[in-house]
């Protein structure tokens, strides 16, 4: 940021015409005149945040003290700079300078923003009254200051817990005695605080079960995924594909970064609450996605779409979405900065078609949860509206709580600021009381609009669609993060750790007694593997009960003891680690069960060599 600030004895400036399209209107364009003020010239620059205006405020504060002046004037100025931020980032830090000055107490005037002006001024004529500043923007652990932003700062929410009748009750009033999850949920989200104070436990796990880590070469929230880790990532990601397209959807793929002034996007982003990573290609400015909304958008926006066509859905899995989540709140996999996101928009004709719709994927939504290993159990529900849409709308909400079938958190708004009207989303609470949001979706009311999405009507008229926003697991990372921390929660209780078992990288370990049975094992492993199982041999030089042990401690679920009595016999003596109990079967009874409770999952086979001794350590 830039500012010329001269301290005048006279200063007058007059609305000419308007500059921008987001000029404010005005209604009196009559001269302002001022006297013994300080004036500000200020041009915004495009790397400015909310750490330029506080140190812009400190600067004006001390300037004020030294002057013995207690009025300022902000006046929009783009000549002092080449690198200006586009109108309507400038426009918002603008106002937020103010808005701060305000409240540090200074009497503060801000000129209007978009308009050409002519002025007069007579500057004091002491060693002060002339200062030139810079104040080195960049785009920090805040980020760009958005309109959103700074509205999900100043945003009042009014809190309820909403039980399965229907009833709206504050917080204050609510009985939690019975629901231990929701009290910590309900105080996470109202005090607001995403600060890391303790490293969650699932960090400890995903490390010592080898299946994600952090690159210390990449930025904070970028993770490093090996093979295990890989392999569970995919098989959710295929599984979760899998049920968006058996609902009907249509499969795209989008670019990762965008034009920051692209008319469309540079007002859509002022009003997505998210921070971005900024990318610069010659002498243009790019972001990289937080979600898939662009693409779909301006896809649809170019397509020929009837009201037969509706709802018309669109998926992509988006590798990668990108948010430049503050450092301190960067944690394992529950928050990331690059992560992969699931991403279903529904485009509708009208809001009873959106509340239809929206059922029948909140439908999805818990099967999903549920089929994933998650649970419904684990799960707190909250819905965000706009207090004139809950009483136009109240029935339609009460039957998602109903569906749910326990009590949620309501988060209600006076007025509608952001793009939608309605939003919902299911949140996994970890073992420190800290809730992420997984599976989401949206009622959004603006974007049909701001991108130029229509369909012809029945009537032979366009018409903007309603969208919805559907992410029917959330970020396939949280997934991840949240089955290890429910496995941990298992523990403590003395419960048996475990992942599902269609996600386990080995479902199945054979334990030769001795090498001589090694070539049997193997073919035990490959007889499985055929069956679409994942197989591996503990063949290294180490005694039966440590290799046991071992497999227990990675969670495998089938161990298998492998010897002279077994190939005699045609059974195999299976532990099954979750019971304790072992079971004489044969290589097609095991088979047998494991494909039983498999089914309907998807399948990838062993992400390791077969044999123990063939494999790295990471």
């Amino acid at each position: 940021m830039r500012l010329l600030q001269l301290h005048a004895d006279s200063f007058e400036y007059e609305p000419i015409k308007k500059e921008t399209e987001n000029a404010e209107e005005l209604v009196d364009k009559s001269p302002k005149s001022f006297k013994d003020i300080v004036v500000l010239l200020v041009s915004v620059e495009k790397d400015d945040s909310q750490s330029s205006i506080r140190s812009v405020v400190e600067s004006i504060k001390k300037s004020l003290d030294d002057l013995k002046v207690s009025r300022v004037l902000i006046y929009p100025y783009s000549h002092l700079s080449n690198e200006l931020a586009s109108p309507s980032q400038a426009k918002i830090i603008l106002e937020t300078l103010s808005e701060e000055l305000k409240n540090s107490g200074v009497d503060v005037t801000l000129a209007p923003f978009g308009w050409t002006k002519k002025f007069t001024i007579a500057i004091k004529g002491h060693p002060l009254a002339e200062q030139f500043k810079t104040i080195k923007g960049m785009y920090d652990e805040e980020g760009p200051v958005t309109t959103a932003v700074v509205a999900e700062r100043k945003l009042k929410s009014y809190w309820y817990i909403m039980d399965e009748n229907g009833a709206l009750i504050p917080i204050e009033q609510f009985n939690f005695s019975s629901h231990d999850n929701l009290k910590k949920f309900m105080q996470y989200e109202v005090s607001k605080s995403r600060v890391v104070t303790q490293i969650p436990p699932h960090v400890q796990l995903m490390q010592r079960h080898s299946i994600a880590s952090y690159e210390e070469a990449s930025d904070a929230g970028n993770m490093r995924w090996y093979p295990k880790g890989k392999l569970i990532k995919s098989l959710i990601e295929e599984y979760v594909s899998l049920k968006v397209s058996e609902y009907g959807a249509l499969e795209v793929e989008t670019p990762i970064m965008y034009n920051i002034n692209h008319p469309a996007l540079e007002s859509y982003l002022s009003r997505f609450p998210a921070r971005q990573y900024i990318v610069k290609s010659g002498d243009k400015e790019f972001f990289l996605r937080f979600a898939a909304c662009f693409g779909q958008f301006l896809m649809a926006s170019q397509a020929t779409i009837s009201y037969r066509n509706l709802p018309l859905k669109l998926y992509e899995l988006t590798k990668y979405s990108f948010r430049r989540e503050k450092s301190g709140e960067v944690v394992g996999l529950r928050r990331l900065r690059a992560f992969t996101m699931p991403d279903c928009h529904a485009f509708v004709k009208d809001m009873n078609q959106a509340k239809e719709e929206m059922k029948a994927r909140f439908r999805i939504i818990l099967n999903v949860i549920e089929e994933l290993g998650v649970g419904k159990e684990n799960v707190e529900m909250a819905i965000r509206f706009t207090k004139d849409f809950f009483e136009n709308n109240k029935e339609f909400i009460v039957s998602l709580v109903r569906e749910f079938g326990k009590p949620v958190l309501v988060e209600m708004w006076e007025e509608r600021f952001f793009y939608f009207v309605l939003k919902y989303e299911l949140n996994f609470i970890d073992n420190l009381g800290k809730a992420s949001a997984l599976s989401t979706d949206q009622i959004d009311v603006e974007n049909g609009v701001r991108f130029g999405i229509t369909f012809v009507d029945e009537d032979g008229t366009k018409k903007n669609p309603i969208i919805l926003h559907m992410s029917p697991s959330g970020a396939i990372e949280r997934v991840i993060y949240a089955l290890l921390e429910k496995a941990y929660a298992d523990q403590d209780k003395g419960k048996v750790p475990e992942l599902p078992l269609w996600l386990s990288p080995t479902q199945v370990r054979f334990i030769p007694i001795s090498k001589e049975f090694i070539d049997t094992t193997l073919k035990f492993a490959e007889t499985l593997s055929e069956k679409r199982i994942r197989a591996d041999v503990d063949d290294r030089d180490e005694t039966v009960q440590k290799k046991i042990r071992e497999a227990e401690r990675e969670w495998i679920r089938y161990i298998v003891v492998v010897g002279e009595r077994e190939l005699k016999s045609g059974k195999l003596s299976v532990r099954n680690r979750l019971t304790g109990k072992i079971a004489e079967l044969s290589i097609e009874e095991l088979a047998s069960d494991i494909l039983e409770e498999t089914k309907d999952k998807p399948y990838k086979p062993l992400p390791l060599p077969v044999l123990l001794s063939k494999r790295p350590i990471f």
